[in-house]
């Protein structure tokens, strides 16, 4: 029979040990320290209180939970003498059935990385969805991880060991992130559909981004949408209704995060629409998670609404905005900038790599209906989202970060969206002879850059949660033997609100000056771009705080780094997000993106507490 928490907490301490026993690998005092703080509202509550016993722990007794672990494919298991648990974790990832040339490699990597780091490699080979990795995957990340740093890999192998717990706790509690698992699913469904055969890549338009609207519109109508329909910028947006016959004080039913079912008495008068949605294009070469995570949350909490007949006294409205990340064309947010009126008619004769329009692109996908612009523009303006009826936005969207991974936290609720400015620079100096001209008379561009890219990370730094990046240089008409004349540069600047980045910039800009002046050099530097912050709304920012802790998780406030469509909602209506843990350190914008279905799971499940909540204010 399946254990539960109710058996774990009145338990012995010998019984509730033995009753976990195996989720660590011949390292009992892991679970002993976690069960002193019993009682457990949660399995997800078990779950995060086992990683900060580890976390807590000295790096020794860390090194000795990771040297307690196999290797994969090694001697233990060719004498048969591995847990049972490892047994089935090697067995499902194939490692049992290697090819000759594949043990070998096996064999070389494990010798090679233990040579290296001293510890052997831990890697969840089960896999983020519970399916196993394929030896191919194991191979290759075995490989990416043996030039790791130390100090890296060693967290890297830590957080291996907890998914590996995580799992094996799922099989004692006969627990199943079946919801998880469907949106997982839909985004591997959703990659097979790039530009690019090798790597994943949908721009605006093109034909892998109207596959993409086409899938994302057959599962929304699958889910039990009452409404979908592509608008007139390529947006999917699905309409599930409210119960309309609700009116006049009847009974509802209230819901909960796993049923979606509901038990309350209303009465209302009027209704409105929850919006939520987030992006399905992507970078060149990026990841399944980013924005698309925002779709099919909120997609499988209408999915359970409707297979279990279920109402609520307001509509959701979901949106896969059509783009978001400005690839094809300069247009950045033209998904959900078109819902608060922002669409600049100069982006419709904008041209591609390729030359194409973005005006023809629109007339080859068939949302325009003329050619004229008068007629598109209108069209496109009719999307405009009235904010009186709307109660908000929110959004669920990959953290694509490391903070939540290295806490060991699956859930992070957004404060703000930062405020960013961008710009354009060129240092002037002299450019000579790299021979003949003496260090102490040289005005070398290149250098004063290089200096001001360190003041840039020392002053950012100072704040906390502010950052600085120069991401592009470039010393025209270079040479290896001429002291750089002229040096180019791009600096990006983010912070939680207008004030801490204006003061950041003022700074830095301050410390440009003096640098140059001290090298007897020259500077140009010129703003090319500017963003409000974007702080959450306290009360919507508070709902998801609520919804994280019923599912018996800390909450971690942080400030989003990145920009996202909730940045222009805000500019109509109240907002504020959800982050999820990413895999891989976070990375994202990135193949290596990823994240778990178990924390896709807790996503469901916050998404639908925080619906209960909207109920619960119309009673």
């Amino acid at each position: 029979m399946p254990l539960n928490l109710d058996q774990l907490n009145i338990a012995p301490a010998d019984a509730a040990l033995q009753l976990l026993d195996g989720l660590y690998e011949h390292t009992p005092w892991i679970v002993q320290a976690a069960l002193a703080q019993r009682p457990f509202a949660s399995l997800p509550q078990l779950k995060f209180t086992l990683t900060q016993v580890v976390s807590n722990a000295s790096r020794e007794a860390q090194l000795g939970l990771i040297r307690a672990h196999p290797e994969l494919a090694g001697k233990a298991m060719v004498r048969q003498s591995l847990t049972a648990e490892s047994t089935v974790e090697q067995s499902k990832a194939g490692l049992t059935h290697c090819s000759a040339e594949e043990f070998a490699r096996l064999q070389q990597l494990n010798a090679d990385y233990k040579a290296k780091f001293g510890w052997p490699f831990i890697l969840a080979v089960r896999g983020p969805r519970d399916l196993g990795l394929s030896r191919t995957e194991i191979i290759a990340t075995f490989e990416r991880r043996l030039h790791g740093h130390p100090d890296f890999e060693l967290q890297e192998c830590l957080r291996n060991i907890h998914r590996i717990a995580e799992i094996r706790l799922n099989d004692k509690f006969g627990v199943s992130p079946d919801l998880g698992d469907r949106v997982w699913d839909w985004q591997e469904q959703l990659s097979q559909y790039s530009e690019a055969p090798d790597q994943l890549t949908v721009t605006y338009l093109t034909d892998a981004h109207r596959a993409c609207a086409a899938f994302i519109q057959a599962q929304m109508q699958d889910c039990g949408f009452d409404s979908v329909e592509i608008d007139a910028v390529g947006n999917v947006v699905g309409r599930y209704h409210e119960e309309s016959s609700l009116r006049g004080g009847t009974t509802r039913q209230s819901m909960n995060s796993e049923s979606l079912d509901c038990h309350a008495t209303l009465a209302m008068t009027s209704t409105k629409t929850l919006l939520t949605g987030s992006h399905y294009d992507t970078v060149r070469n990026g990841g399944k998670y980013d924005g698309r995570l925002g779709i099919f949350v909120p997609m499988a909490c209408v999915r359970a609404l409707h297979r279990a007949g279920k109402r609520l006294p307001f509509a959701i409205e979901v949106v896969a905005f059509a783009e978001e990340e400005g690839q094809r064309f300069k247009a950045t947010f033209l998904g959900s900038g078109a819902l608060t009126g922002d669409f600049n008619p100069a982006w419709l004769d904008q041209l591609d790599a390729d030359g194409v329009s973005m005006r023809a692109a629109m007339q080859q996908a068939g949302l325009c209906d003329a050619k004229d612009t008068e007629t598109v523009l209108a069209q496109i303006a009719n999307l405009k989202r009235d904010p009186a009826q709307y109660l908000g936005f929110v959004e669920v969207h990959i953290e694509q970060g490391p903070v939540l991974n290295a806490l060991n936290l699956p859930l992070g609720v957004v404060t703000s969206i930062n405020a960013s400015a961008r710009y354009s620079g060129e240092v002037t100096g002299t450019a000579c002879h790299a021979g003949t001209t003496p260090m102490d008379q040289r005005t070398d561009a290149a250098c004063a850059v290089a200096e001001f890219m360190l003041a840039c990370e020392r002053r950012a730094a100072r704040d906390g949660d502010s950052v600085a990046t120069v991401g592009q240089l470039n010393v025209p008409n270079g040479s290896v033997n001429v002291v750089p004349g002229r040096c180019q540069f791009s600096l990006d600047l983010r912070a939680p609100s207008d004030a801490q980045r204006d003061a950041l910039q003022a700074d830095l800009l301050s410390a440009l000056t003096d640098i140059c002046a001290r090298r007897k050099v020259h500077f140009q530097i010129t703003e090319t771009m500017r963003a409000s912050a974007a702080p959450s709304a306290p009360e919507w920012q508070l709902r998801w705080e609520n919804a994280v802790t019923s599912l018996g998780l800390p909450v971690h406030r942080m400030p989003s780094g990145a920009g996202h469509d909730a940045m222009k909602l805000h500019e109509i209506m109240p907002q504020a997000m959800l982050f999820v843990r990413g895999q891989n350190a976070g990375i994202s914008h990135n193949p290596l993106e990823s994240s778990t279905s178990d924390d896709m799971q807790l996503a469901v499940g916050a998404f639908a507490h925080l619906l209960e909540q909207l109920c619960g204010l119309a009673e």
